[in-house]
């Protein structure tokens, strides 16, 4: 009875009417904030370059002796420039008015927009072919406009014959930004189209597609608006490689959440004739998983934050905010729509109120793929398991043939690059290094001992120090000392000091990026370990890279591993279940880095990997692969508390299968859109997880995850009260 003071109940059709009221209210005003965010956010797909950097030291450690250099190298040289290598080359001897036509185009490169005031004489090669010129571009400019700008300027200034390249950093920074230009565009209108068509094919309805995208698509606008803000108030990194990513990442998450609430709103409509109550049940039944799933991949990425690389590092964060919002735009926007649409959200496939049918039944398709699957994993569970484990196994043992110790920077681009040309040319004719020097930053009173270290090595061509009173900004140093610059009896300069320390060059005879140039500023390393020097530049940087990339990897995988099993544990309430769970998992990724070894040294004739591929690889296979085993083994256990454990892997596998495959189909294809972009770190992802995807979609979850633990039986619950319960 109801206190004198409380207020009357309203009468039923009032309650009615109320509740008809917020069932409209709520799912509208759900669609309002996310229509509102995604406005915001909309328009910042073409301003990404604003808060972005493709800068490789800018990622690197703050205490890596490279970043430390490049801190110095402005204070020295009073500019934060981008150098760029002007090569002029001839099949001939180069005549006298060819040689002052070049020297004249070099002079009037700094009236191109972005170069510098500083540009170098013209200096011929020793054979008498070549010219080259060290031009600097502005940082603020835009560095593909400009080397573009610059190379054609210097084309129309030469005589017809002479070919024009414009390479070093520079060159080498705008083959990066015209790599990652299609971004915006390109990956994300080829991804959403592969998910256009899978959802098409898979549901044979036109509403339910743009549902479904719709909500990945305003997933993906609210996360790139949380991002591009940090970005703003650089409180996270972003670079063209995180943006990528990020795209590819929140579309094919949500879209994979989207499916599993879809499916199971599907099922609950054929048992409830009110598509409100339809809803709900389906929401109860996908929140823990989805959750799970998105928690799972969430806790993954932020093990990234261990990584000493900042390109890691800061990807794990911005991925996570990817991920949130796609759970949050599953779990919220598309149950609005949901609801709005109802059943038409299906046409013209609506699904039919059929509780008899479903009772017969018995909640389980008894006919199609997925049945029969099941049927045959209940005949013959032990030889299907254990030939499928020795089939990875065969795949996995290719992981050998991975070379993931980094490659050139000339070879990051995939396709045609006039700044690889140009290097290529420049070493024909000039040592290999000439423009990417190697930085040594010593005590002043140390300045001999260390040039004495460089011009010792065999890498090393020539040294010099920065001095401001030379003409050139630098003068040689021999084995004598500071060389003059000039006419007989000119004094030698003094070297440019910043707080008691001197800047000196040593040009490598070796390309910059190669790996002779590598183990020679190594061993520069080494010899000058007394002088207490560091060394920098852009071969050093690409060693430090790689350094902190190999120990992130070797760091951050158990950690990974480690802390989804936790995760697994919790959600399955078994310890043996997850650790079987993992097991599988770590197989198929083993084996689709073997494959994809093969097929990058047998098809693809790639020149390497960078060492953060396996990571990146693993850590998106075992996060994301993961998702598909905890969406199959929640509705086993679901199952299996009411049927008993073998009887529930059946079920579960009967009904999951069909969602799942389509899921798995959906990351594959938008991971394999990151191929567009002509990246070669982007391009062998894309390959590694969308294989390793389809593996675990069609092998891993779909015969080996159920046949194993249809063998086992009831024990893959220990210990919980699922083990604990009689036989199945």
């Amino acid at each position: 009875m109801s206190r004198p003071d409380s207020p009357p109940t309203p009468p039923l059709r009032e309650r009615s009417r109320q509740h008809s009221w917020a069932r409209v209210f709520i799912p509208v005003a759900l669609i309002l904030v996310w229509l509102v965010g995604a406005s915001l956010g909309g328009p910042l797909f073409g301003k990404i370059d604003e808060v972005s950097s493709n800068e490789q030291t800018t990622y690197l450690p703050e205490s890596a002796q490279a970043t430390e250099v490049q801190q110095l190298l402005g204070e020295f040289n009073d500019s934060d420039s981008i150098p760029a290598i002007a090569v002029f080359t001839s099949e001939d001897e180069l005549t006298q008015s060819e040689l002052d036509a070049i020297s004249d185009a070099v002079a009037e490169a700094s009236t191109v927009e972005g170069v510098g005031e500083d540009v170098s004489p013209a200096l011929p090669s020793d054979d008498g072919q070549a010219v080259q010129a060290f031009i600097p571009i502005d940082s603020d400019a835009e560095l593909a406009d400009t080397t573009t700008a610059l190379g054609d300027e210097l084309r129309a200034a030469v005589p017809d014959g002479i070919s024009v390249y414009i390479t070093g950093p520079a060159g080498f920074s705008a083959d990066l930004v015209a790599g990652f230009a299609g971004i915006d565009g390109l990956l994300l209108g080829v991804a959403l189209l592969a998910v256009l068509v899978i959802l098409v094919l898979v549901y044979r309805s036109f509403l339910l597609p743009l549902v479904v995208l719709s909500t990945s698509l305003f997933a993906l606008c609210v996360a790139l608006l949380v991002v591009w803000w940090l970005a703003k108030f650089e409180v996270l990194l972003l670079s063209g490689q995180t943006q990528g990513i990020l795209f590819i990442l929140v579309i094919g998450a949500a879209t994979d959440y989207a499916l599993l609430l879809v499916a199971r709103f599907r099922e609950e409509l054929r048992v409830a004739q009110d598509k409100g109550v339809a809803l709900l049940a389906a929401w109860k039944g996908s929140v823990e998983p989805i959750a799970a799933s998105g928690g799972t991949v969430i806790a993954g990425l932020l093990c990234l934050l261990l990584s000493d690389l900042k390109s890691n590092s800061t990807l794990g964060p911005v991925a996570a905010i990817g991920i949130v919002f796609a759970m949050l735009s599953a779990l919220t926007l598309l149950p609005s729509l949901l609801l709005l649409f109802g059943r038409a959200v299906f046409w013209p496939r609506r699904p039919r109120f059929e509780p008899e049918v479903v009772a017969a039944e018995h909640g389980m398709r008894t006919t199609g793929l997925w049945a029969r699957l099941a049927g045959l994993i209940k005949r013959r569970p032990r030889v299907i398991w254990i030939v499928t484990t020795l089939v990875l196994v065969a795949g996995a043992a290719g992981v050998t043939q991975l070379d993931a110790n980094g490659v050139p920077q000339s070879d990051l681009v995939l396709g045609a690059s006039e700044a690889r040309d140009g290097q290529v040319a420049l070493g024909e004719h000039f040592p290999g290094g000439s423009g990417s020097p190697v930085y040594v930053v010593v005590d002043e009173d140390r300045l001999q001992d260390a040039a004495d270290v460089l011009l010792a090595n065999d890498g090393i061509d020539a040294v010099s120090v920065t001095a401001a009173d030379s003409p050139s900004g630098t003068a040689p140093v021999t084995e004598d000392g500071i060389t003059a610059v000039g006419p007989p009896g000119t004094p030698a300069p003094d070297p440019t000091t910043v707080d008691g320390q001197v800047l000196l060059q040593g040009t490598l005879i070796d390309a910059a990026d190669s790996a002779a140039a590598a183990a020679t500023v190594r061993e520069v390393r080494s010899d000058l370990g007394d002088t207490k020097a560091l060394v920098g530049g852009v071969t050093a940087t690409s060693i430090d890279t790689n350094d902190a990339s190999i120990h992130d990897r070797n760091l951050i995988i158990p950690v990974i591993l480690l802390v989804i099993m936790l995760i697994l544990m919790l959600l399955l309430r078994s310890i043996l279940a997850p650790v079987l769970l993992i097991l599988t998992t770590v197989l198929s990724f083993g084996t689709a880095m073997g494959v994809s070894a093969l097929v990058f040294n047998g098809i693809f004739d790639f020149p390497g990997a960078d060492p953060a591929v396996p990571l990146f690889g693993f850590v998106f296979l075992v996060a994301l692969g993961i998702d598909y085993n905890i969406f199959l083994m929640t509705r086993v256990r679901e199952e299996s508390k009411q049927h008993g454990t073998r009887e529930g892997i059946l079920r579960g596998l009967s009904i999951t299968g069909g969602v799942i495959t389509s899921a798995g189909l959906v990351l594959a294809a938008t991971f394999a859109a990151l191929s567009v972009i002509p990246i070669l770190f982007l391009v062998q992802l894309a390959f590694i997880v969308a294989f390793g995807v389809l593996l675990d979609t069609f092998v891993v979850r779909s015969l080996l995850v159920p046949a194993l633990t249809y063998d086992i039986g009831k024990a893959i619950w220990w210990p919980s009260k699922l083990w604990r319960r009689g036989e199945d």
